[in-house]
């Protein structure tokens, strides 16, 4: 009669003890599913305890350019012992060192280079395209090559106007967003003369910009036309609290030197209290002259960079006397452009000038 009793008693024992394994076997669980792959944890932290970066990471500190440190984004050029440099960079080393009547040096190894000495690196290149680079809407990794398809194309977080927009619709949001806006947008139901205010703004734009048009044109007939592609870098005053100014390396133009000078929301004491932001810019006359050189002006993108500029042509008569012209503004889309520009290391754009005939 024994032997059952001591049956339940052990019965009881293993029912207990698998009791409080369960508990202990859900804990475990919840803390495995907190905890990454041993694989994925070494890639990240090696033995010595140091992080370890990505592979790309490292290639783009070892891609990058001499000058500026920045990927390049078109031409890769290199000296004879293989010091890199971006085309826009490797313009400007030129340039400088013709300004100084000096032979061109390479920054890294000072070893003399030339239009003719340099080669470019093509295979540079083509590894800087795969390289990955972050989509600024949808956050992802593409390579550089297709980044700008994606963006502009295929991004579904990319910004987009409702299609009625020509008709006084303002929405604009992710694209994903557009087919649901449009389905219940209201100004596709509006009478013709709600619609009227929104189409004589977009005569108003049509009409400036065929004025735009028309006077480039106009300006291509003169004789004098010169374009500079330039790089402003960034300075500080020696005033008690150091603002920050732009400047490029003297060129010249005309048989005359001249130098080009931004600055930020006009020389505001503190630019980082303002959430609007803007770049104003002037030319200056560094030589002296002994007739009046009255001018037209205006910068676009040029080859090298990659500012979003909407050009505009403006005049101003240099003399002796009136060396400076204005500041005047650099007309970019958006304060989110303007930041883009000063998180670079150099603004790189093209200035074209046309000198009037006396």
């Amino acid at each position: 009669m024994a032997e059952p009793s001591n049956e339940a008693a052990s019965s009881s024992s293993v029912s207990e003890q698998a009791a409080s394994v369960a508990p202990m076997r859900d804990e475990l669980e919840k803390v495995e599913d907190f905890l990454e792959p041993d694989k994925k944890r070494r890639k990240q932290v090696r033995g010595d305890g140091k992080t370890e970066q990505k592979l790309e990471h490292r290639l783009g500190g070892i891609l990058c350019c001499a000058v500026c440190l920045d990927l390049p984004r078109a031409a890769v050029y290199q000296c004879t012992n293989g010091h890199l440099m971006c085309a826009g960079c490797f313009t400007h080393v030129l340039a400088d060192a013709r300004l100084r009547d000096e032979l061109a040096t390479c920054p890294n190894c000072r070893i003399e280079i030339s239009k003719t000495s340099a080669s470019r690196n093509l295979a540079v290149e083509k590894a800087v395209s795969e390289l990955p680079a972050e989509c600024q809407y949808c956050a992802k990794e593409f390579p550089r090559n297709s980044l700008e398809r994606h963006e502009e194309t295929m991004c579904e977080e990319r910004i987009s106007s409702c299609k009625y927009s020509r008709i006084g619709c303002p929405w604009r949001g992710p694209n994903h967003e557009g087919p649901e806006h449009e389905a219940h947008c209201v100004h596709p139901h509006r009478t013709g003369a709600d619609v009227m205010e929104a189409l004589r703004d977009i005569d108003a734009r049509t009409l400036e910009e065929r004025r735009l048009y028309d006077n480039v044109f106009d300006l291509l007939s003169y004789e004098k036309i010169t374009f500079n592609d330039l790089q402003m870098k960034p300075y500080r005053t020696d005033e008690f609290v150091h603002k920050l100014f732009y400047e490029t390396s003297r060129f010249t133009a005309f048989n005359n030197q001249w130098v080009v000078k931004a600055r930020i929301n006009n020389s505001q004491r503190d630019p980082t209290q303002s959430s609007e932001r803007d770049i104003t810019y002037q030319l200056i006359l560094k030589t002296k002259t002994t007739y009046p050189l009255p001018l037209h002006y205006l910068i676009l993108k040029g080859p090298f960079g990659d500012m979003k500029v909407q050009p505009r042509i403006h005049r101003f008569e240099f003399t002796e006397q009136d060396n400076e012209s204005p500041y005047l503004p650099i007309p970019l889309p958006d304060t989110a452009e303007c930041n883009r520009l000063l998180a670079a290391k150099a603004i790189s754009f093209r200035l074209i000038m046309f000198l009037a005939s006396k």
